[in-house]
């Protein structure tokens, strides 16, 4: 059998290159496209498709209002979102984020995000923005202004004059492969299962309007989301390291439901669920890179640094990533001389490295003390909860300046006083 022959198209000429037409991607696109620059992306597969990270955060709702998406959005039915919910044995306790420290929206949706990235997706193309389904990045020459050697379906093959590139690649962190970027997270290893179920839940105090994150019963760092939709459907996983999942026996299917009824609260609350979609998992997904930027790409997202699921924290690092590049790029591209690394690495970092505190905290067991704390000061809770909502580069909010001082001062109080 003889492989398709490689055909040439014609090269391309534009100020950016954007690898990937998820979030990051398209937000950065419109934000460039705004500002007149020439922008082609180049997504590998075709929408709609299916992603995990559903439960946005309010703070993402500023990128989508400036990326002039914020209509197709709200026009869209997703699942309206107030909060997130967490359930450990019997404690159970709730964050509203709209009673929040830092200023911005405090509400948001719950999405599939086969038809939310659409959405953002189209409108970008509505805009203007050339967006190029089924077209895989092969390599890419900076040896001088970036070039990026393509290919479609077809296996027809061009090259791309670009100024700058973003990758919004997420997981498949498209340029730490082809620069050797790629570097180990600092984070135990973990693994997800997850699906779509039909939950046919009744209970009438279940609050649609929030995520749940429920705790094992046994095991505090094994936790579960349930992220109800508008459809009478919800994504439903588990988390936790490898060694304490090892033990489930059969299908991914049979696996999950097997530690979900571990959990008697969500067992109870899913007794009439129908899993709708295949099962799928994610085996050490956490990841980090040597370099975030430089004079000729950025790394958005996922792409440069994947922490965890459990705050929901993926989409948000996306979008504040892409307008913070975005920021950077159109002084670069206006003659300007930026340091990447001072400009934008630090900076984003610093939001990112406030999530880590907590994630760490999260899986160790301290802050879901401080999460199930039954008298929690108004006002720490306020800013714990901005956190939660996506606010983690608002410096005048203690527990992102000093995080992981203000959080071990917190846990100290929590300590004594169940003491």
């Amino acid at each position: 059998m003889h492989s398709q022959p490689l055909t040439l198209l014609n090269n391309l000429d534009v100020d950016v290159a954007i690898i990937g037409a998820g979030p990051a991607g398209t937000i950065a696109a419109s934000l460039l496209h705004q500002q007149g620059k020439r922008v082609v992306v180049l997504e590998k597969q075709h929408f709609p498709r299916f992603s995990i990270g559903e439960s946005l955060l309010p703070c993402c709702m500023q990128f989508i209002e400036q990326a002039g998406m914020l209509e197709a959005v709200e026009q869209a039915g997703f699942q309206f979102k107030n909060g997130a919910a967490f359930r450990y044995q019997d404690k159970y306790t709730t964050f509203d984020f709209t009673d929040k420290f830092t200023p911005g929206p405090g509400t948001t949706f719950q999405v599939q995000r086969a038809q939310f990235d659409k959405v953002l997706a189209d409108t970008a193309a509505k805009q203007g923005v050339t967006i190029h389904y089924g077209h895989t990045v092969n390599q890419v020459d900076l040896t001088a202004e970036p070039v990026l050697y393509v290919s479609d379906e077809r296996n027809q093959a061009y090259q791309i004059n670009a100024k700058f590139i973003l990758d919004a690649s997420g997981f498949g962190r498209v340029l730490p492969r082809l620069l050797d970027l790629e570097k180990p997270s600092n984070l135990p290893s973990r693994s997800a299962i997850f699906t779509h179920i039909e939950d046919n839940i009744s209970d009438p105090a279940f609050d649609r309007n929030k995520i749940l994150i429920s705790v094992h019963p046994q095991h505090k760092d094994i936790w579960y989301w349930l992220i109800p939709f508008s459809n009478n459907r919800c994504s439903m996983g588990v988390v936790g390291e490898p060694h304490l999942l090892k033990y489930l026996e059969g299908t991914l299917a049979q696996q999950l439901l097997t530690i979900v009824n571990q959990e008697p609260g969500l067992k109870r609350l899913l007794a009439n669920a129908n899993i709708v979609q295949e099962c799928a998992t994610l085996k050490g997904y956490s990841a980090n890179v040597s370099t975030l930027a430089t004079d000729k790409f950025a790394l958005l997202g996922n792409a440069g640094e994947f922490l965890d699921p459990v705050f929901s924290s993926g989409v948000t690092i996306a979008m504040q990533s892409a307008t913070m590049a975005v920021d950077s790029l159109l002084k670069q591209l206006d003659g300007q001389l930026i340091d990447w690394q001072q400009d934008y690495a630090e900076p984003l970092m610093k939001g990112v490295n406030t999530f880590r505190t907590y994630v760490q905290a999260w899986y160790d067991g301290r802050f879901q003390d401080v999460i199930f704390y039954q008298q929690a000061n108004p006002q720490i809770k306020q800013m714990i909860c901005s956190i939660l909502a996506g606010y983690a580069w608002d410096e005048t909010n203690p527990f992102v300046a000093e995080s992981e001082r203000r959080l071990n001062t917190i846990i100290a109080l929590c300590s004594t006083t169940v003491a």
